[in-house]
């Protein structure tokens, strides 16, 4: 950055708790050098007039797939779908234009959104797919429709299932054929779309989670290279049981991600205390034990390296929260707070784990679309757990106010690339026991991906911390600094605010 010109950014507005009266700031190389009046701005090299654009830290996606999300972008989208019957129509008319030999690609069905819940069998989507391999993820990438070519790669391995269903092992078998059908050219082009998205969303930061059945080392590695490479920067989470040194060699920021403690809750697959109400799966599936877990974050303290773990259900968060408590017997609570581990998704969770994430200091990586998308009394999580359990989840706003650390993200493509959604979702939830105000799930998504990270010095507008920031046009006026996002008295929707330019560290990764 050491040749990046000097940058003046005048008649703006600026959120910044040290200037919130500013009206310009001047950047030099991937610093801010000053904030203040535009009358009375330094000389730069370069000047910006911002036409009286709202200025904020960039936003940070603490939990993204980059192949997956550029996939989706590019390919079928399921999300629309309202029936089995519209699945097969879709997948026919895009198969049409794919190669004979090519793997269809498609995500997003969810088939809790639907009449008949019943999805369409191995057979019907070779049919559907003119004979090509078709491989469909369900919304929470956790299961997967297979076609009759693709499903024998399945079989005889846990999760399988004779419809094409596929969940957890089986799936993994299957996605590693359909995610290496796909060219090392192919790939990156993927990882650029997703990146080249989220910088158009003021997105200046991911993390990218991957790990043995979510990813492959080269696609791990493959999407690091382009980190910084006029897109976003990407830290990288590699989730491997004991696989903290092996992290570090593929160039992680940590061991954490997606080392799955269990499943997911749409595919019925999340380890919960009480079992299921629709379908025959029990209290879901669990691949972690406590001890299993203690050991590994072991490991990353020998390594010196950042640990985490994937729970969604409450009997795996205790679990691995059991996990940590046996670890901090062997190495001390303080030690085991100073390595910045985490927890994805911290579905369900009750006061007393709550208690135990403040105890070792344990970020909750978490995605408050999903409550947006699922929660609430007559959603998906109510048909898997009940109006009760489906009231209590998500509790993020309580985490907040109890003090665990939290960094907010997408898990795109699961949900979209969307960060003011996200902040939406947190402030305004299913549950209005857990909302929390628009400028601290604001700092979540934002200042909390950089402290999930371990980066300090930057999520905020400030001289001497990092130039990473994004420009917005803001149709529905600002409230509190921030734009204006909750309905107002009248229950008018203010319109949402456009992105007209994301720096990184100093560079320009998007302008309009």
């Amino acid at each position: 950055m050491t040749n990046t010109p000097s940058v003046r950014y005048v008649n703006g507005r600026f959120y910044s708790a040290a200037e919130p009266r500013a009206t310009a700031m001047v950047t030099s190389g991937d610093t801010i050098a000053w904030l203040g009046d535009s009358a009375d701005a330094p000389f730069a090299d370069v000047t910006v007039d911002l036409d009286g654009a709202l200025v904020t830290p960039a936003f940070v996606d603490a939990h993204v797939h980059a192949t997956d999300t550029g996939l989706a972008f590019d390919g079928l989208d399921l999300s629309a779908v309202r029936s089995p019957g519209e699945l097969l129509e879709r997948v026919a008319a895009f198969a049409a234009t794919r190669p004979a030999d090519g793997v269809v690609h498609g995500h997003g069905w969810d088939e809790s959104t639907w009449a008949d819940q019943t999805p369409p069998t191995a057979a019907e989507l070779e049919r559907a797919g003119g004979g090509r391999r078709v491989y469909l993820s369900q919304a929470s990438v956790h299961s997967a429709l297979a076609s009759s070519s693709l499903l024998p790669a399945a079989a005889g391995v846990a999760g399988y299932d004779a419809s094409g269903w596929v969940r957890e092992e089986a799936h993994h078998a299957v996605r590693a054929i359909a995610l290496g059908a796909l060219t090392p050219a192919q790939r990156t082009a993927a990882q650029r779309t997703a990146l080249a998205r989220a910088a158009s969303m003021g997105i200046a930061a991911v993390h990218e989670c991957g790990g043995p059945g979510t990813s492959s080392e080269a696609d791990f590695q493959s999407v690091l290279a382009l980190s910084g490479q006029g897109l976003p920067q990407v830290f990288g989470y590699w989730g491997e049981l004991g696989g903290a040194e092996r992290a570090r060699e593929l160039g992680a920021h940590g061991a954490a991600g997606d080392l799955y403690a269990d499943g997911a809750l749409g595919s019925r697959t999340a380890s919960v205390r009480q079992a299921y109400l629709d379908g025959d799966h029990g209290c879901g599936e669990a691949f972690l034990t406590a001890d299993q877990a203690a050991e590994h974050l072991l490991d990353c303290v020998r390594v010196g390296f950042q640990g985490g773990f994937h729970a969604i259900g409450d009997a795996a968060i205790e679990t691995v929260l059991e996990g940590f408590a046996i670890a901090a017997r062997s190495v001390g609570v303080d030690r085991l707070r100073s390595g910045n581990h985490r927890i994805e998704h911290v579905e369900l969770i009750d006061k007393a784990m709550i208690a135990r994430m403040v105890e070792f200091g344990v970020i909750a990586s978490v995605q408050p679309v999903f409550d947006a998308l699922w929660g609430g009394a007559d959603r998906m999580y109510a048909q898997r757990l009940g109006v009760d359990r489906a009231l209590a989840s998500n509790p993020i706003g309580a985490m907040h106010a109890t003090g665990v650390a939290l960094a907010f993200g997408s898990d795109s493509p699961v949900t979209a690339l969307d960060p003011w959604a996200v902040v939406v979702a947190a402030a305004a939830p299913r549950n209005p026991r857990f909302r929390m105000t628009v400028r601290s799930a604001f700092a979540a998504s934002s200042r909390g991906g950089w402290r999930a990270a371990g980066v300090g010095g930057a999520g905020v507008l400030k001289p001497g911390a990092s130039a990473t920031f994004a420009v917005w046009e803001t149709p529905g006026g600002l409230a509190e600094g921030l734009p204006a996002l909750l309905p107002d008295v009248d229950g008018a929707v203010p319109a949402r605010p456009v992105c007209r330019r994301t720096v990184l560290h100093g560079e320009t990764i998007f302008e309009e």
